[in-house]
C-alpha cells in the first residue's frame, strides 16, 4: 500500500478513467436526522444506505430507496453492528455465525424496499466498526463473506484493499471493489486513521478534491506522516455525516469531471 511517488500519464496502470463516487446515507433515526440525502443524491452515483441495526428505520430506507430509483443512483446496503447508541463505530465481538444472520437480515430488508422502489440492492458495504474490524479480524470477515454468498453472491462488496474482508471475498467468488476515503486521514499502510486521533477527518473541500483528482490519477496522496501513499480506488466514499459533506461531495465530482474522469456506478 505504502508507494514511492509516481507520475500519472496514460501509461499509469493505477489511472482510472471511471470512478464511482459513494455516500453513506439514511442515517437518521425517527426524528433524528443525519446529513442531506436528497442534496447527495444528486451528487452521488452510489448510496450505502443504512440498514436500520447502526441507523436507519424502515421510512427512511423506503425514502432513501424512492430517491435513488428516481435519480438512477445505485443501492447498497450499508450494514453494520447492532449498535444504534454507538452509531455502529463500536467493536462488537459477536459470533461469527451470529454475525453471518445479522448481515443477511440488513440486506433482506433494505432489499425489500428497493423492490418496492423499482430498484434493488446491487452492492453491500461494512459500516464504522464492522468495516475496520474486518480489515484484519479474519473471522468476522469471513462472517460477513458468508452472509453475501448465501444471500447472493451476485452483489460486489465494497472495502479497503488489503483488507482480509475482500481477500476472503475474492477467495469465495465475489467481486471486490476497493474503496478509498475522500475525507479520512490514511495511515502509512494504507489503513485509516483511527477517528478518535486529531486529524482522521478532513474539512477543506478543496484539499478534498485535490487528494480525490489524484487517487483516481492513480498518483500518490500524503499519508498521515508525510509520507506518499498511492490507492488507486474504484469508488471513492464521500461521508454524508461529515460538516459540509454536501458542498464536499460537489467539489469533488467537479474537479474530477474536470480532470477528465467519468463518474459511474461500479454495480449495474
Amino acid at each position: 500500500m505504502h508507494a514511492a511517488a509516481t507520475h500519472a500519464d496514460s501509461r499509469n496502470p493505477d489511472r482510472r478513467d471511471s470512478v464511482d463516487l459513494n455516500s453513506d446515507l439514511g442515517e437518521g433515526f425517527g426524528q433524528w436526522t443525519l446529513g442531506d440525502d436528497d442534496a447527495l443524491l444528486d451528487v452521488v452515483t452510489s448510496a450505502n444506505v443504512a440498514c436500520g441495526f447502526h441507523a436507519g428505520d424502515a421510512a427512511i430506507m423506503r425514502r432513501v430507496c424512492d430517491r435513488a430509483a428516481r435519480t438512477e443512483v445505485a443501492i447498497g446496503a450499508q450494514v453494520g453492528y447492532r449498535d444504534l447508541p454507538g452509531f455502529g463505530r463500536r467493536f462488537i465481538d459477536v459470533e461469527p455465525a451470529a454475525l453471518t444472520q445479522d448481515v443477511i437480515y440488513q440486506v433482506g430488508a433494505l432489499e425489500a424496499f428497493a423492490r418496492v422502489a423499482g430498484s434493488r440492492v446491487r452492492y453491500v458495504k461494512p459500516h464504522g466498526a464492522l468495516y475496520n474490524a474486518i480489515v484484519a479480524h479474519e473471522e468476522q470477515a469471513a462472517a460477513v463473506v458468508r452472509a453475501v454468498v448465501d444471500y447472493d453472491r451476485s452483489l460486489p462488496v465494497l472495502g479497503l484493499p488489503g483488507s482480509a474482508w475482500l481477500r476472503l471475498a475474492g477467495e469465495a467468488g465475489l467481486t471486490t471493489v476497493a474503496e478509498a476515503f475522500a475525507d479520512r486521514a490514511y495511515t502509512p499502510d494504507g489503513t485509516l486513521v483511527s477517528r478518535r486521533l486529531p486529524g482522521a477527518v478532513l474539512h477543506d473541500p478543496a484539499e478534498i478534491a485535490r487528494r480525490c483528482v489524484a487517487m483516481a490519477a492513480g498518483e500518490p496522496i500524503s499519508d498521515v506522516d508525510g509520507g506518499p501513499l498511492v490507492l488507486a480506488p474504484d469508488s471513492i466514499c464521500v461521508h454524508g455525516d461529515t460538516p459540509g459533506a454536501v458542498a464536499i461531495a460537489r467539489g469533488v465530482r467537479e474537479a474530477l469531471t474536470a480532470a477528465g474522469v467519468t463518474l459511474r456506478a461500479f454495480a449495474g
